[in-house]
């Protein structure tokens, strides 16, 4: 006979309860949520302090030092300050970059802005004359460059096989201290210029066709309309180009670096190519290019401002 065991039960006692969970907080629930975004961030920042603000620190730090990035640093104070003051070079490039701002505003300012209200008025393949506009951008800024050092060669290149073609004297480009500056403004016009009507492009597109169809009944032409309306509407956008066109006009560097090396006769040294002469070519300064770069930067600092100023006023 088999034996039949019984299993034996304790008795049922009390049951215990999980311990309680507290609820988490709303900050808490929120930092969960976002954990990614904040991943994200501090990323940023990190790229953002490596390669943005620290060279600014570095920057400054240098332009009181004496060093060849290499031995230790000897502090010089305000050497560096004097010696590129003192450089004959130091005026010319300055002049050049002031003159190469003003006319890549008559150029690179103006000219974006009308393309874009000729564009926002047809009917008819604006997308693609949209991207035939841009498409300068996408290009590398060293192809637009050795393109147009072609296009301004003296013998067989295309500008004079132009003049030559419609019977005017061919000129010397680059080779002129009278248009090698303007040549080099010709070059970033074309290259940076479809950027700007884009952005044109889009503020053109929020103004309340209203506003137009007003101006037509009160017998307003193209020009008025273009002034009193046009222009009214994107007055913010206007001046934050503005601002970003001196800011970017202010540190021109490719175009005399490879189409010039700064002549005929200092004729185009900028700043910032002045920058990289000091650093490269004349024997490693990197004390009296960094005191440079610290003036540019404390004078595009006060350009910037003054564009501040401007747009909270117009904003009020």
């Amino acid at each position: 006979m088999d034996a039949i065991t019984i299993e034996s039960k304790r008795p049922a006692g009390p049951r215990r309860k999980p311990p309680s969970r507290r609820p988490p907080t709303r900050r808490g629930r929120a930092v969960r949520r976002n954990l990614t975004a904040y991943g994200f961030l501090c990323a940023a920042l990190f790229c953002f302090a490596m390669f943005a603000w620290w060279p600014i620190v570095r920057q400054v730090l240098l332009s009181f030092q004496e060093t060849n990035l290499v031995d230790d640093p000897k502090w010089v104070g305000l050497e560096n300050f004097r010696a590129v003051v003192e450089d004959p070079a130091f005026g010319q490039a300055w002049r050049n970059t002031f003159v190469f701002t003003l006319l890549a505003l008559v150029c690179g300012y103006v000219v974006p802005f009308a393309v874009a209200i000729v564009l926002n008025e047809l009917r008819h393949a604006r997308a693609y004359l949209r991207f035939v506009v841009y498409l300068p951008v996408m290009l590398p800024p060293i192809v637009s460059v050795l393109l147009f050092r072609w296009f301004y060669d003296p013998g067989p290149g295309l500008f004079n096989q132009i003049l030559d073609f419609v019977g005017l004297p061919t000129l010397a480009w680059l080779d002129s201290t009278d248009t090698a500056l303007i040549s080099l403004v010709i070059v970033s016009t074309w290259m940076n210029m479809g950027a700007g009507v884009l952005i044109y492009l889009a503020a053109l597109q929020n103004i309340p066709g209203e506003l137009y169809e007003a101006a037509e009944l009160d017998g307003a032409g193209i020009l008025k309309r273009i002034w009193n309306v046009t222009i009214p509407q994107t007055r913010l956008i206007l001046l934050l180009m503005l601002m970003l066109q001196i800011v970017a006009t202010m540190q021109v560097f490719i175009e005399p670096y490879m189409l010039t090396g700064g002549g005929p006769e200092n004729a185009t040294v900028t700043v910032a190519y002045l920058m990289y002469q000091y650093a490269f070519v004349y024997g490693g300064n990197y004390g009296a290019g960094s005191a440079l770069g610290l003036m540019l930067m404390i004078v595009l600092l006060a350009v910037a401002a003054v564009q501040l100023r401007l747009t909270r006023d117009e904003k009020r």
